[in-house]
């Protein structure tokens, strides 16, 4: 299934964070935080959103820190994905 997001909207991966402590203290997945570190999978095409023009600054393929709590959820052929307006994307990491 192809995602294609509209507007201003981003769809991105989470990137798996360790399930180990630097001291090798095994992370249940409760107590693991939800990661802030992402992949893009999908970018919208932009356009004005709120009577303002919106450039994409991300593409596919990028990796970015998202705020923590930012977009919603789904799970789509069996991969959990969470689309987000750009606005909440907070860095690309290079």
């Amino acid at each position: 299934m192809t995602i294609k997001p509209l507007f201003d909207r981003v769809v991105v991966e989470q990137i798996d964070t360790e399930e180990t402590t630097k001291s090798g203290i095994v992370l249940l997945a409760k107590d693991q935080e939800k990661p802030q570190m992402a992949k893009v999978v999908a970018v919208g095409p932009g356009g004005v959103v709120d009577g303002k023009d919106v450039v994409m600054n991300v593409k596919v393929g990028d990796k970015v820190l998202c705020s923590k709590y930012a977009g919603s959820e789904f799970k789509i052929d069996g991969k959990e994905v969470t689309i987000l307006r750009q606005s909440d994307i907070l860095a690309v990491v290079e």
